[in-house]
């Protein structure tokens, strides 16, 4: 019972007042067993071990509780010296024991033992095929866990339970195996299977992993019956498919429905907040944590890092991460990444060194983003020659990406098209595109082709590459060469997505495009437009016209320029929402050098805190300055 209880020091003190002749295998069995449930695997072995000088053999139950501890501990030494034992008092064929043993060298990487194992067992119950399933896919090989799931079924030693299905599932979408998890799925149907809650859980679960929405939106609408996890992987499926919005309102329904808040949904949630950079709904869901009482669980509050971060409320971010009572890497790199999308690469860096945990592969892409963003290109470079001397982290497509985009964005272009040439990989479409950016902010219009013909022979329908480089040649005085460009397009049926922004008001979102009319209170938008640019021209401020892209007359390149949509976005900001309120807009493009400059302005003016989010990073601007220094 104390055991049991997690009580290990009484259970210690009425074991050592038992006198020794009434000690018996069930009793030191008991003691071991309940260490083992409560996680004391060390102090389980030990008892073991006084056991075993008192000269009382194990039993069937006493074994796999040892196996247990070993593989918890991570200790095949110790399980292959109990397995030993096992097979020595004649113990080893038990069902239970076997079944203990074969999961203790699956789970501690001696896989060819385990297969060994496994062949050579008299009877293997469900259990041990289960573990056998879980194992392969916990290994990394779906396809192993496949094809002892058709074993199973064929040899007919043992009846598939939910826990064999959900195994099966996880395979399948691990691997992308769509069909067999589909053919599973009309199986269960046929078996009578389809209605048990935990099975639809798993069915939610592949379907999502496969990237099939509609089917797992399908199997949770149809369920009779809902529980927690239910709720949990819809909403994890919207997430992780990048459908934040869907998400979002799949919890404040499951909330509507009674079902309460766990640290695995609200992680996931605050997940989707962060992807839309939605910071009223993720000052919700961290309101909702606290009345929980989760908001101190690890999984929540590095979410809850993450999001604010994401959203670029930098001190948010910082109080998240300093009131946790225990971090882990996750914590320091999601702080680490928002200072990064602030520009603030000193902090980013300082953190760094004070990190308490060795850097792992996104560590190292959140620190060389803040010195790419920051200019730190020699501390930038350095640190990128010690990942692997001092670190042990090999990098990758992403760690290269941000070396050239570190030496673009500090105008070292061609020495950043060398650093491409000698890599040790092949350029991936982010390392060209980091190039290509950088020739279009350099003038560089040569190397820029280069890059871009890079980019349109690894992804040829991608039309941000086409236009990248249309706008090069324009902002370079360069029409034929841009036009040519975009006739190309047209040939080749490559549509420009619509550059756009959205700001939040009241719980509705605004969206705007470039010379957008159609917004309800667009006369006031309009006035507000013209009432900025009369004040900003008494200010002394000039459009840089170069960004207007069609050769025609400078009036209207400056009218071209003005009807940008994060200008649009702006004023109709700075009509709706009180002051004291700071505007928040989003892009889903880079924001242009013209409208950067605009807003430092504006900020300054109005007197009011602008934030900008394009598809780089933020841009919180206030009192005629910007956060990242005018270095982006």
């Amino acid at each position: 019972m104390y055991s049991k209880l997690d009580r290990p020091e009484p259970a210690r003190v009425l074991l050592s007042l038992t006198p020794p002749h009434f000690r018996s295998v069930v009793t030191w069995t008991s003691l071991i067993s309940g260490n083992v449930q409560n996680g004391h695997f060390s102090s389980a072995l030990s008892y073991f071990a006084t056991m075993r000088r008192e000269c009382i053999q194990p039993n069937d139950f006493t074994f796999p509780c040892l196996f247990k501890a070993s593989a918890s501990l991570r200790s095949p030494v110790l399980g292959r010296q109990f397995h030993a034992l096992a097979t020595k008092l004649l113990l080893i064929d038990d069902v239970f024991v076997a079944c203990s043993a074969f999961d203790m060298y699956s789970k501690t990487g001696f896989l060819s033992d385990a297969d060994k194992l496994f062949e050579e067992m008299p009877y293997r119950n469900i259990a041990t095929w289960n573990a056998c399933i879980s194992n392969a896919v916990l290994n990394g090989k779906p396809h192993e866990g496949v094809r002892k799931f058709v074993q199973l079924l064929r040899y007919e030693e043992a009846a598939p339970n939910s826990i064999s299905f959900c195994a099966f599932l996880n395979a399948c979408s691990d691997g992308n195996f769509l069909t067999q998890g589909q053919q599973l799925h009309g199986y269960l149907i046929k078996q009578g299977h389809e209605s048990e809650v935990s099975i639809l859980n798993g069915l939610i679960d592949f379907y999502g992993k496969c990237r099939k929405i509609q089917f797992s939106k399908k199997v949770f609408d149809d369920m009779g019956e809902r529980n927690s996890v239910s709720w949990c992987s819809m909403l994890a499926v919207y997430e992780q498919n990048d459908m934040g919005e869907m998400a979002c309102g799949l919890f404040f329904k499951a909330r509507r429905a009674g079902v309460e808040p766990t640290d695995f949904m609200v992680s996931s949630v605050l997940s989707a907040c962060a992807g839309l950079a939605a910071l009223e709904s993720g000052r919700v869901v961290h309101g909702l944590a606290v009345k929980a009482c989760i908001e101190e669980n690890i999984f929540v509050g590095s979410a809850l890092v993450d999001m604010y971060g994401k959203c670029g409320s930098i001190e948010d971010c910082e109080r998240a991460f300093f009131m946790l009572p225990n971090r882990n890497l996750i914590c320091w790199n999601a702080l680490i990444g928002g200072y990064a999308h602030q520009g603030r690469a000193d902090v980013a860096l300082e953190l760094f060194r004070e990190m308490t945990y060795p850097p792992n592969y996104v560590t190292f892409v959140c620190v060389l983003t803040a010195c790419s963003r920051g200019g730190l290109v020699s501390e930038g470079l350095d640190i990128f020659d010690s990942m692997k001397s001092k670190y042990g982290v090999n990098p990758g497509a992403e760690h290269y990406a941000c070396v050239v985009d570190m030496l673009g964005r500090a105008g070292q272009v061609e020495r950043a098209h060398s650093f491409i040439q000698q890599m040790r990989i092949r350029p991936t479409i982010s390392i060209w595109g980091a190039l290509l950016g950088a020739c279009k902010m350099h003038g560089k219009s040569e190397l820029g082709k280069i890059a871009a013909e890079n980019l349109f022979e690894l992804d040829p329908q991608d039309s941000g590459n086409h236009v990248l480089l249309s706008n090069m040649f324009a902002a370079s005085g360069q029409w034929e060469e841009a036009n040519l460009v975009r006739k190309e397009m047209k040939e080749v049926g490559i549509k420009k997505g619509a550059g756009c922004s959205w700001i939040s008001v009241k719980n509705s979102v605004h969206v705007f495009q470039a010379k957008d009319v159609s917004h309800s209170r667009n006369v006031e938008i309009q006035a507000m437009l013209g009432k900025l640019r009369k004040d900003m021209k008494a200010a002394g401020y000039t459009p840089d016209t170069k960004l207007a892209l069609y050769d025609i007359e400078d009036e209207e390149k400056e009218n071209e320029v003005w009807a940008h949509s994060e200008k649009i976005a702006l004023a109709f900001g700075l009509i709706a929402l009180p002051r004291g309120v700071p505007i928040r807009i989003t892009k889903n493009l880079r924001v242009c050098v013209d409208c950067h400059s605009a807003i430092k302005f504006i900020s300054g003016i109005v007197g009011r805190e602008i934030i900008v989010r394009d598809n780089n990073r933020f841009h919180r601007f206030l009192d005629y300055k910007c956060s990242c220094g005018d270095y982006w």
